[in-house]
């Protein structure tokens, strides 16, 4: 259970990197990183999940979380970089309905 968390922050935005798997064990590690930052008023944050090679509903808490928080303060809040099984999940959950999500890594929230 190992999971790998890089934030990258600039004026305008935050981009996260993310590796390895979220899970129960991994999940509170990867809150404590994510909210603090979710906070800040008008930011713009973008979660690269492409490293990502395990993700439970533990995780998918946190980003609901992170994204209500994200968007009750002006902000916008994406993913991007998600496998297909990571993709399906969000899918399958109607969450893909609700968070920005985007399969390619491409530029800007």
């Amino acid at each position: 259970m190992n999971m790998t968390i890089e934030v990258e922050d600039t004026d305008s935005l935050v981009e996260v990197k993310v590796g390895g798997e979220i899970d129960a064990y991994t999940a509170p590690k990867l809150r404590e990183k994510l909210f603090p930052i979710s906070e800040k008023d008008g930011v713009q944050m973008i979660v690269d999940l492409s490293g990502v090679t395990y993700m439970d509903s533990t995780g998918l808490g946190v980003f609901v979380g992170v994204f209500k928080k994200v968007r009750s303060n002006n902000g916008k809040f994406k993913l991007i970089g998600l496998s297909s099984r990571l993709e399906r999940l969000f899918k399958i959950t109607g969450l893909a309905d609700i968070i920005d999500i985007n399969s390619k890594i491409e530029g800007g929230v």
